[in-house]
Formats: C-alpha cells, sequence, structure tokens
C-alpha cells in the first residue's frame, strides 16, 4: 500500500509540473490545492500536500492518506478511484531497485499503453540522529523548560505568567466575534457569545477576516492572506488556520483567487 501510495504521489505532483514547469513543491502545492478547491469543490490546504510529498518522496516514509483525498489524488491523473489506480499498477521488485508500471489504456492511445518509473530506495538517517551533543535527558530539560510553567515570556495587552503560576496569568479563554478574537471569562455562560476557545496569544493578536474585500489585489495580498469557500461564498483572512464560522481548513490565497474573489467592491 505504502508503494502505490507514493507512485500515486509521485505521479500527481509530476502532472502538476507539466502545468508549472519551474514551480518548486510549495508552489506546486499551493497549485494543487486550488485546483482540488475550484475542480472537485475539495478542500486540502497546500500544507498537506507538501506532507505528502515529502514523507512519500522525499523521506520515503509511509504516511496515512484519508480515502476521500486518495479519490480526488487518483481522479486529478484519471483514474476512478484509487482502487482503479492500484489495480493497473504491476510492481516488480529487483534488487536494489521497484519497477512500477502504470496503465494508462484508459486514458492515453494504444501506442502509449504503460507508463515505467523506477525507484532506487534510500535510507536517510533521522536529523535528530546527525547532530551531536544532546541526549534524550537534554531533550527532555529543554521541552520542560519551553513548554512548562518555568517559561517566561513577554506579551502585549496579557499579564505576566511566571514560574508555578505565582504571578496571575492572562486571559484563559477567547471568542471569535465575526472578524476578530476578543478575550472572554471561561465560566461566563453568556449565550450571546460563540463558543469560547482557550486563549491563543498567536491568533488573538494576528488572525482577523478581512472585512474589505474590494481592497485585495495579486499585489498587495499574494502570499500574505488565507482564504475559506464555502457554499460558494469565499472569506479571506490575515493568518493560516481554520475558519472559525465553519471550521474549514483555510488555504493560501493564489492570485487566481484574489484576482476573482477580490479587488471587486461589495454592493451595498
Amino acid at each position: 500500500m505504502y508503494s502505490k501510495k507514493k507512485l500515486l504521489v509521485e505521479t500527481v505532483f509530476e502532472t502538476a509540473k507539466k502545468e508549472l514547469p519551474r514551480a518548486s513543491i510549495n508552489s506546486l502545492s499551493n497549485y494543487l490545492s486550488s485546483l482540488f478547491d475550484e475542480r472537485y469543490d475539495f478542500s486540502r490546504d497546500e500544507r498537506s500536500f507538501t506532507r505528502y510529498y515529502k514523507s512519500l518522496i522525499q523521506d520515503g516514509e509511509d504516511y496515512n492518506i484519508d480515502d476521500i483525498t486518495l479519490l480526488y489524488l487518483s481522479k486529478y491523473i484519471g483514474y476512478k478511484d484509487f482502487e482503479d489506480f492500484c489495480s493497473k499498477i504491476n510492481i516488480e521488485g529487483g534488487d536494489g531497485s521497484t519497477t512500477f508500471k502504470l496503465g494508462f489504456s484508459a486514458i492515453l492511445s494504444e501506442q502509449t499503453p504503460q507508463v515505467s518509473i523506477t525507484v532506487n530506495p534510500t535510507f536517510k538517517m533521522p536529523e535528530f540522529m546527525k547532530k551531536n551533543g544532546m541526549g534524550f535527558m537534554e531533550i527532555a530539560l529543554l521541552v520542560s523548560l519551553t513548554t512548562g510553567s518555568i517559561a517566561f515570556s513577554k506579551k502585549p495587552n496579557t499579564q505576566a505568567q511566571g514560574f508555578a503560576g505565582i504571578l496571575q496569568p492572562g486571559p484563559k479563554c477567547m471568542y471569535w466575534d465575526k472578524s476578530e478574537y476578543k478575550p472572554a471569562d471561561c465560566d461566563d455562560k453568556n449565550p450571546v457569545y460563540s463558543e469560547r476557545v482557550p486563549f491563543d496569544y498567536e491568533k488573538f493578536t494576528y488572525f482577523k477576516r478581512i472585512e474589505r474585500k474590494d481592497t485585495l489585489t495579486a499585489e498587495n495580498a499574494f502570499g500574505k492572506v488565507w482564504y475559506s469557500k464555502y457554499n460558494g461564498e469565499v472569506e479571506f483572512f490575515t493568518d493560516d488556520g481554520t475558519d472559525p464560522n465553519n471550521g474549514r481548513e483555510l488555504r493560501k490565497a493564489t492570485e487566481y483567487i484574489i484576482e476573482k474573489y477580490g479587488g471587486v467592491a461589495e454592493e451595498e
């Protein structure tokens, strides 16, 4: 199963590269994310595609890809579904290499019945084993220092949080107020507020919904905004994450998305 997923992902990226020959893996992932959203109304952000490629192709490790994603990856390269893709693969093991033969009889002409890809396996040492000077005890201490109660930080508009909770902590919850997060009392049961979530300083400070979509252009927004598309409506945000209104994972906005859904004054 691992070899088949690896070949599927590799073929998907090779297909995308025909459209963008000089694009990097991240750019191809961004392209695939937008393309799948437009073509199949299927949401996967660019980081997911990059993880598929990095784990399966670059690192040579298995990666758990859900069935619906496998379905659309297979559709993208011309198969009915992942089962159809697997049924047309012939894997021939050899010394030091594995040859994958893909049948394309239903896609290409009779003169091009199959494509063979030979992959030479490589062994990659985990990154942490390449570095010296830090053992398990040192790593454990570092983790405790950076994640435990003895970590100190300075954050605007919040009270300092110090050793063992001696100093008064800042807000512990926040709620989404249409276009931004606002601090909230975790015990406040007022139904007027939306669902309260644990306070996150980064989201509280930087995550906003862009209310004036008509101000966005490819020149001023490309690479700087993310978007959510739900029931044909597109909303833009200033940071990555999920859309608080519907829980959908955000995707980085391409020039095409910005030009199509931004830059147009909304009717009053």
